[in-house]
């Protein structure tokens, strides 16, 4: 790694523990309740004036321009707070936008689509999820339709799960524009305005993590008009271009979770250290210091298959098994950290006094979030099956 990752990595730390952790800590990690939009504005120009503002993004789009390698430490730190990402501008789902814009968008849906973004000036939202049957884990199931029209599309459906919708700027939707429900191809997205006649955005769907900034809700497209110089990419290329978006998304959710749950292990390191029972202080007792240990094992492996995955993406490939097994992993692994925090804080584990229970509600999602990992399981297995019978048959 270069010396300027490393010191900008330092930097974040010093910023996050100095700016952002006393907001997260006061308000227990609920983003609404800590200001929402406000807190976002009061936080990001905090960044800015840090020189730590948009790690990931361009250059040219007033971003730092790290890759994914350089970048994991950094989001990892910023992810030591639940507010940390939302104060780097890398937080879910503009994160992924800005990704995906950068490297799929024309020049002039960059200028005007990115360069906000990037820059702090508006929030997005990435809207594919609908309810049953539609599109979930199974995206094939896409039901939302986009239906050509004069100079444009006219896309008709609902989403839900719209993390970050209520609020958001404008809208990435994916859309079908041919073939039915269950085919593998015929999606499109289209970038919307959130003031596009006939877009809706409904309720809040209520969930157990409150740190993410616009909730996760409902949205209705009536006879929504999104001009043909709006297409992102190319028709019918939508679940290919989701794609570029996907992988390094889901390894930057690793990146901020990891940070989440090495402080709730920490948190809970320092207290069986000062907590004296049965005679001895906590960390002198077996059962203890196994679940540290495991703690360490588990922060490790996920942070060493997470720079592995990095540096297939780094080097253009795709590296669909690589994100794949990562984000299974680091999702149950992260997970269990937390848990063990939890088990080692005893009463304290599970209240508000010290951060390890809101760390442990925000995490619990992501097993869910972004393909839950029975899906990665049956991809990985449907994999290394075609893998090797086509080896064999070779």
């Amino acid at each position: 790694m270069s010396q300027a990752p490393l010191d900008l990595t330092r930097r974040t730390k010093e910023f996050i523990a100095r700016s952002v952790l006393p907001s997260d800590d006061e308000f227990d990690g609920d983003v609404m309740a800590a200001g929402g939009s406000e807190l976002r504005h009061r936080l990001q120009e905090a960044a800015r004036a840090a020189g730590l503002f948009a790690p990931h993004a361009p250059l040219e789009h007033g971003g730092l321009g790290l890759g994914m390698t350089a970048r994991a430490p950094v989001f990892e730190e910023a992810g030591y707070s639940l507010f940390g990402p939302l104060a780097l501008n890398i937080a879910a789902p503009d994160e992924g936008n800005v990704h995906l814009l950068s490297h799929v968008a024309t020049a002039e849906q960059k200028a005007q689509f990115l360069d906000p973004l990037a820059r702090g000036h508006c929030r997005s939202a990435f809207a594919m999820t609908e309810p049953s049957p539609g599109s979930g884990s199974d995206p094939t199931a896409l039901n939302t339709v986009a239906t050509k029209a004069d100079g444009g599309w006219l896309l008709n459906g609902r989403k839900w799960f719209i993390t970050g919708a209520d609020g958001a700027d404008f809208f990435i939707v994916m859309a079908r524009t041919s073939g039915e429900a269950g085919d593998a191809g015929g999606a499109t997205m289209f970038l919307t305005a959130a003031s596009a006649e006939g877009l809706t955005v409904g309720r809040h769907v209520p969930t157990m993590d409150r740190s993410m900034i616009g909730g996760h809700c409902e949205m209705t497209f009536v006879d929504v008009f999104v001009a043909d110089n709006d297409v992102l990419g190319g028709v019918d290329e939508g679940f290919r271009y989701a794609q570029v978006r996907l992988g390094p998304a889901r390894m930057t959710h690793v990146m901020r979770w990891l940070g989440a749950a090495r402080r709730a292990h920490e948190v809970a390191v320092q207290h069986v250290v000062t907590r004296e029972a049965f005679g001895s202080r906590l960390s002198d007792l077996g059962m203890i210091q196994q679940m540290i240990a495991d703690n360490e094992i588990d922060l490790a492996a996920t942070r060493a298959l997470l720079l592995s995955a990095c540096a297939e993406l780094d080097a253009g490939d795709r590296a669909s098994k690589a994100t794949s097994i990562t984000k299974t992993f680091a999702a149950e692994a992260l997970d269990r950290v937390a848990d063990r925090a939890m088990q080692m804080c005893g009463g304290l584990g599970v209240a508000a006094d010290l951060p390890v229970a809101k760390i442990a509600r925000e995490l619990r999602p992501f097993r869910i979030y972004d393909g839950p990992s029975e899906v990665h399981r049956w991809s990985i297995a449907k994999r290394a099956v075609r893998t090797i019978a086509g080896a064999q048959h070779g």
